[in-house]
């Protein structure tokens, strides 16, 4: 053999730790998605800022249920899969991954009280497979409410739209129902589970005059979030929502957590679970910041007039 070849050989040899190392770090890595689409796709771009590419790195097994009596089957099918970890959002999803497995790392975005649903020992030391990014337990409800009336000072009546397998709706009525009176406000809980009970809904609602809604963020409105802002805006309802993507859909306004921001804080949570951690090892996120966002063709459309002080709060304002 011939000194240049040799040398060409080991030289080869000895690249070839430095080629397998490479080729384990760009092994594909499976992750689950109980998601719909603005929180997933927040979600899938807060991985790709952390070098997680779909094809080459990365590849995604993605379900979804428009009504919870579906998300059982859905989720076992997602657990069946066994990828290295699952993203959920909102407490029906999480509860049915909660169900369909123990053992892969799920992180979720949005929630409220995740201690008291039994997801986690506590939110410092999550314990188990769950971790994740909470809505926090703050009484949003009032605030909504107090809101909503400033947007609308003629508003007599007011409707609370919600999914009642959602765990947090019962909590989130109490607080509509203590705050209702000191606004002068007749209050009611509608439960709706499927387009057709949000339409007899908001239609029976629109009998009356001066009446509002305040919507819920869940499976069921998530998924016909244009729907009830299309028929809120026919009847002429002010609607008051939890989600700014809500808003985005021609809902009114919106105030509380960004669940956009906290799917995105989820990816570095299934980032840090890809590279080794445990979830029980990763805090849950309590939000820091709520916000106030408001549709002003939407308030045209429906006669409101917003006043400046509502203005000059808003953190956004959707021309």
């Amino acid at each position: 053999m011939k000194r240049r070849t040799f040398i060409a050989g080991l030289g080869s040899a000895a690249a070839w730790p430095i080629v397998a190392r490479a080729q384990q770090a760009e092994r594909v890595r499976r992750v689950g998605i109980l998601a719909g689409p603005p929180t997933r796709d927040a979600f899938k771009q807060g991985l790709a800022k952390l070098g997680w590419t779909e094809g080459r790195n990365l590849r995604f097994e993605e379900r979804w249920a428009d009504k919870a009596e579906n998300l059982p089957a859905v989720a076992a099918e997602l657990a069946r899969l066994a990828p290295d970890a699952i993203f959920a959002v909102g407490s029906p999803p999480l509860r049915a991954m909660q169900r369909a497995t123990s053992e892969i790392p799920i992180v979720f975005a949005g929630g409220v009280d995740p201690v008291d649903q039994g997801f986690v020992s506590s939110l410092a030391h999550p314990g188990g497979n769950i971790t994740g990014f909470a809505f926090g337990q703050f009484p949003l409800a009032t605030k909504q409410l107090d809101l909503l009336k400033k947007l609308a000072p003629n508003l007599e009546r007011v409707a609370d739209l919600y999914d009642p397998a959602d765990p947090p709706a019962a909590e989130i009525w109490a607080q509509i129902e203590a705050a209702a009176p000191l606004l002068k406000l007749e209050a009611s809980n509608v439960p709706v589970r499927s387009a057709d009970d949000i339409e007899h809904a908001i239609a029976a609602l629109a009998r009356e005059p001066n009446g509002g809604l305040l919507v819920g963020a869940d499976a069921v409105t998530g998924a016909n979030r244009k729907k009830i802002a299309m028929l809120a805006l026919r009847h002429r309802l002010p609607a008051m929502y939890q989600v700014r993507y809500y808003v985005e859909s021609g809902g009114l306004a919106s105030y509380g957590p960004d669940i956009i921001d906290l799917s995105r804080g989820a990816a570095s949570y299934v980032d840090r679970i890809l590279k080794g951690e445990k979830p029980s090892n990763l805090p849950v996120v309590q939000p820091t910041k709520f916000t106030f966002v408001i549709n002003l063709k939407i308030a045209r459309a429906l006669g409101i007039e917003v006043p400046p002080t509502l203005l000059a709060i808003a953190d956004e304002v959707i021309e």
